[in-house]
């Protein structure tokens, strides 16, 4: 019996496939993230405000948020395998069509391919239930922060799109990240498998759907992602145009600047996991969000001066990536097996909601004049405040024992 253990909770193969489903994240989390890293180009080229500029930039997130529902159904029916390479697929034609118009400078046509370039964000949906799949409970909360890792491309499509699009030009840059979708597609197909304990789910999804969202601890965890996750993924698509507006950097360095916050993020996320396999998910959880709270009233302050401003969005970004860690760390503990896909397709659906409603709050609420955009970030304030409130009075821990004596 104890010769038996290793192979149950090391499976071989398991790494190279939370590598190849992290590297696929992260292609998807930069060709999800394009529009938005682009947003002060579309705004000079396609003339608009920053009320339009911030649809603009939230289409993608919106339709990935809840594309997320119904992808996360189909990972537990078809696999990681499979969905990961439609993912990645799916998502070469909208960011062709995002090259195409913004060459004809169309504001209707970057606005349609970013409602598709949504499935791009549906690949945390996958993976979630994919690398738990590999993990006993025990370890889940590393599994999914390491994958969580794949946000990176964020900080990748931040930091490289404004440079590609100035040293070889708009339309090849997207030609480039379609290339790169296709590769990784490629890959996944012929070098992924599932886990040895993974068994298929034929339930229909419309059922498993509303057994999801009967299940108490799916709601819990959507409002709290939906904060820390949605103000990540908010601050990623909408600090380019932030840090033109309020201190006046230019795409380039708006755009290096915010790679800085999308890494500190994704440094963050396992880090969250592991600590939540460590003390539990709950003591993390109120850290994150405790930090959220008391950085978004720093960044109101608009402090002045690199070093300063720099350290705060840093803080704020590693506070945000340590409360996903640790929420979804919760999620693979809690949720039941065979409803991983589902639960954590909701989940992820409700975190990217949470992200895009901000950037339109920003838009709407930006003082021209004083170029402020205090009325939104106050409101992260009291959104962390309730939200730590919530996990401190309404959320139950969950004992390194109970963690154990979960595990199959």
């Amino acid at each position: 019996m104890a010769g038996a253990a290793p192979s149950v909770s090391a499976p071989a193969g398991r790494a190279l496939n939370l590598v190849l489903a992290t590297s696929a994240s992260v292609v998807c989390f930069w060709a999800w993230n394009s529009v938005a890293t682009l947003g002060s180009f579309y705004t000079q080229n396609l003339q608009l405000n920053p009320a339009t500029t911030g649809v603009l930039v939230a289409m993608p997130v919106f339709v990935g948020s809840l594309g997320r529902i119904v992808v996360g159904t189909l990972t537990d029916r078809y696999g990681g395998r499979a969905m990961f390479t439609f993912v990645l697929l799916a998502t070469i034609l909208p960011i062709l069509l995002v090259a195409l118009g913004g060459t004809l400078r169309s504001f209707a046509v970057v606005l349609g391919a970013g409602l598709l370039l949504g499935v791009a964000g549906t690949v945390f949906a996958v993976g979630i239930p994919f690398v738990s799949a590999w993990y006993e409970p025990s370890r889940r909360g590393f599994a999914t922060g390491v994958f969580g890792a794949g946000m990176g491309g964020t900080a990748l499509a931040a930091f490289l799109n404004p440079r590609l699009v100035s040293w070889i030009g708009y339309f090849p840059t997207h030609v480039l990240i379609a290339g790169l979708l296709a590769v990784m597609a490629v890959l996944i197909w012929f070098f992924m498998k599932e886990s040895p304990g993974w068994t298929r789910n034929d339930a229909p999804v419309l059922p498993k759907l509303i057994d999801a969202a009967r299940t108490p601890v799916t709601w819990k965890m959507c409002f709290l992602y939906a904060v820390v996750f949605g103000g990540f993924v908010s601050f990623a698509t909408y600090l380019p145009t932030y840090l033109r507006d309020v201190y006046s950097f230019d795409p380039a360095g708006a755009g290096a600047r915010t790679a800085g916050f999308a890494l500190a993020a994704v440094l963050a996320r396992p880090v969250g996991g592991v600590l939540a396999d460590k003390v539990g998910p709950k003591p993390v959880v109120v850290t994150s969000l405790a930090g959220v709270a008391v950085l978004a009233w720093v960044v109101n302050l608009q402090p002045d001066g690199e070093v300063p401003a720099g350290l705060t969005f840093v803080a704020m970004a590693a506070a945000l990536g340590l409360g996903a860690g640790g929420v979804f760390a919760w999620v693979g503990v809690l949720a039941p097996p065979g409803k991983v896909g589902s639960i954590s397709g909701v989940v992820s659906a409700a975190g990217g909601l949470g992200g895009y409603f901000p950037p339109l709050v920003m838009g709407t609420t930006y003082d021209a004049a004083t170029h402020s955009y205090s009325i939104g970030l106050l409101l992260l304030v009291v959104t962390a405040l309730v939200a730590l409130a919530f996990t401190v009075f309404a959320v139950k821990g969950r004992s390194r024992a109970k963690v154990a004596a979960a595990q199959p």
